[in-house]
Formats: structure tokens, sequence, C-alpha cells
């Protein structure tokens, strides 16, 4: 690993690990730093801070925005489990991680399709304009039908959209509210989306 390298995962650590010691589930920190070593405390206290402001990110999401290695980043992640700190849950082939106790599993549900590009496109298209069609979704996001019928399928077996007459969201206000609270986490067009719409906002889980 070069000096370089090391250096960014530090300053990416430290940036984390300072919103990780604002957060209110910090109660191991010492215990961490008794067991592990300073270096690990860091580390455990980036996940805390990460991983609230990323509900529902993947594995391989956090492994590589934290800069850590895969047998690094499993082995803290099940120390934070094992203490009962955060929470995974299985969506298809991707293991995502919540803060304990935050998330119904709607709501998680919901983060991990948030966390998709397509179905997260067609979730804030259709917040913005309940009416719009498949061929509409599918010119908005530059995909074709059948990719926005097959995330149409999903959506609907994860109780998130109704298909029987036409795509209507099934939960709007909860999809609205996940999208604005983190949309810094998903990308520059919830961030725009957000920008319209925090006024919106009133469901709060």
């Amino acid at each position: 690993m070069t000096d370089g390298f090391d250096g960014r995962k530090r300053e990416t650590l430290r940036r984390f690990a300072a919103i990780g010691a604002a957060a209110p589930f910090v109660g191991t920190a010492s215990a961490d730093a008794g067991s592990d070593g300073a270096d690990a405390n860091e580390t455990r206290e980036a996940i805390r801070g990460y991983v609230p402001t990323t509900p529902g990110a993947h594995f391989s999401k956090l492994r590589d925005d934290l800069r850590l290695g895969t047998g690094e980043a499993q082995y803290h992640l099940r120390k934070l489990e094992e203490a009962g700190e955060i929470e995974s849950a299985k969506d298809a082939d991707y293991r995502r991680y919540f803060p304990a106790d935050r998330f119904d599993d709607l709501d998680k549900r919901a983060l991990g399709y948030l966390r998709r590009d397509t179905p997260r496109g067609m979730i804030l298209a259709l917040l913005r304009d309940p009416g719009a069609t498949g061929a509409e979704l599918a010119a908005d996001l530059g995909v074709s039908r059948p990719t926005i019928s097959a995330a149409a399928a999903a959506l609907d077996d994860a109780g998130l959209l109704d298909r029987s007459d036409g795509y209507a969201l099934t939960e709007p206000e909860r999809l609205l509210t996940l999208a604005v609270r983190y949309a810094d986490s998903f990308d520059a067009d919830a961030v725009a989306f957000a920008d319209d719409a925090a006024e919106l906002v009133a469901y709060d889980p």
C-alpha cells in the first residue's frame, strides 16, 4: 500500500470518525481502543459515522468509501453488530447496513432501492410526476422499457409500487422523506430533487 493511499485512507477515516464521535451510540469507543488499539478504534468510529449518514449502503460500498480492506471491514462490522450498534439486512446479492433500531423493514427495503440507480430514478420521477408512464420513465432515465419493467416489478414485490393501473408509489411520503433526508448519500439528481422538495417532508420514521 502506498504512502499516498495510506494518507487518503487516514483522512477518510478521520472525517467519518468525527461524525461517529458525535453519534449517540459511541459507548464502546474506549473499550475498542483498549482491546484492538487506536487504529481499530478510529476505524470503528468511522463506521459509526458512516452508517447513520449512508444507511442502506452495501458492504462493498462501505468498504470502498472508507478505503478499508475486505477483511478489515468484515471484522469491524461484525464487532459493531455483536455490540448491537449497527444491524444488517440481506437484500438480494447485497448485505446492507443500518444504525440499530432506527428503521423498520419497509424503510430498509426503501433505502435499498433508493441506492439502486434505476429504481431511485423511477422513485424520484414518480414523486415529481405521479402520472408518469413507463415510456416516459424510460425516456427520462435514458434506459430501455424492459429495464423499467424489471425495476417496477422489483419495487412492486417490495411493496413500494402498485402496478394495477399504471405506476403508483404506495408510500410516497416515506420515500420522499428518505430521499430528501439522505440525498447527499445518493447522487446529484437526488440532491437537486431534495433542494426542490424539502419543504414537502412530513413523514418522520
